[in-house]
């Protein structure tokens, strides 16, 4: 299953970096965890705790502006690796090892589990992600000098570099996989940011870019794709419940950031768990189009209660910094 092509070069450059990073190298094991500490920066996870601390706590109408361009990056992947159906580098290389699987809980070679390989999804959500912070960091270095703001721009600047060459020293992409993810990155930004500030009526702006996400049920058979789309459509419902009846504040107080973002979590995870009960293990496996339908459903109302039901208790309990 899958498609399979690279240049000879890619192979020779992952086999070679592997063997002197982490076989031959000094860095020995300690190199794996190294490297996988990088990765980790791209994952969407934790993408998700910062996007979480940004809207939140930080600064809402950013997080709402760097959700939607995620969420474009994300779907928009999903979607390219249905196409391309590009095969992870060792599924067909035996001198490649995969040091860290994308499911931990599947096998190495069950490609439905492990995913596609082009364009590589951490390298474009963690530079649309941190490269958004650069800019916005950069527009506040004009108002704030400082060493703390340079700092920030660097490590902003650094981030998607390493998660993107971490991927292939890992084994589980291809170079390329990390270059067009840059450059996906990139032009989401590019787009979304146009849209995003030129489309003053967000709920048609959310609309179009739902119905156009949608194309993707006519041909994706991956789950990451309906997760996403879930997501999103639960994201963008949120943004506009929260602008009409919620309207919280951000906040400042260390108290408040810590509820806001331990309470938000756990919230996530018990409506995960809770919306999985009435299913078995075995409709999940079974990958049918009312398992996919029933996965984005899942998401959508996991990201809307979560994103736009939960905030209302920001106002009105002090344990999470609110003006009550």
């Amino acid at each position: 299953m899958g498609n399979v092509f690279y240049f000879e070069w890619e192979v020779n450059l992952i086999v070679f970096l592997q063997r002197l990073l982490l076989d031959t190298g000094k860095l020995g094991n300690a190199g794996k965890y190294i490297v996988s500490l990088f990765t980790l920066f791209g994952e969407e996870m934790f993408l998700i705790v910062i996007l979480g601390f940004i809207y939140w706590c930080y600064n809402k109408e950013l997080g709402k502006s760097i959700g939607y361009s995620m969420l474009i990056g994300m779907v928009s992947n999903a979607m390219i690796k249905n196409i391309f159906l590009r095969r992870r580098p060792y599924f067909d290389n035996k001198e490649i090892k995969c040091l860290k699987k994308v499911n931990e809980s599947a096998g190495l070679y069950d490609i439905k589990a492990q995913g596609f390989s082009f364009p590589s999804g951490h390298s474009t959500n963690s530079f649309v992600a941190y490269i958004s912070l650069f800019y916005y960091n950069k527009k506040l270095d004009k108002k704030r000098n400082g060493t703390g703001f340079v700092i920030w721009k660097i490590i902003f600047l650094m981030l998607p570099i390493l998660v993107g060459i971490s991927r292939f020293i890992l084994g589980v992409h291809y170079p390329t996989d990390v270059f067009f993810g840059w450059l996906m990155g990139l032009f989401t930004i590019l787009v979304s940011n146009y849209f995003y500030n030129k489309i003053k009526n967000k709920w048609k702006l959310f609309l179009i870019t739902y119905i156009i996400s949608l194309s993707g049920f006519f041909y994706c058979k991956t789950a990451d794709y309906f997760t996403t789309v879930g997501v999103m459509g639960g994201f963008f419902l949120a943004v506009l419940f929260e602008e009409k009846y919620v309207n919280f504040e951000n906040t400042k107080k260390i108290h408040g950031i810590i509820f806001r973002i331990f309470f938000g979590l756990l919230l996530y995870f018990i409506l995960s768990y809770v919306l999985k009960m009435p299913f078995d293990k075995e409709f999940f496996k079974s990958e049918s189009m009312l398992c996919f339908f029933i996965r984005s459903l899942r998401y959508m109302i996991v990201s809307f209660v979560v994103l736009g039901v939960y905030p209302l208790l920001f106002n009105k309990l002090p344990i999470f910094g609110g003006k009550k």
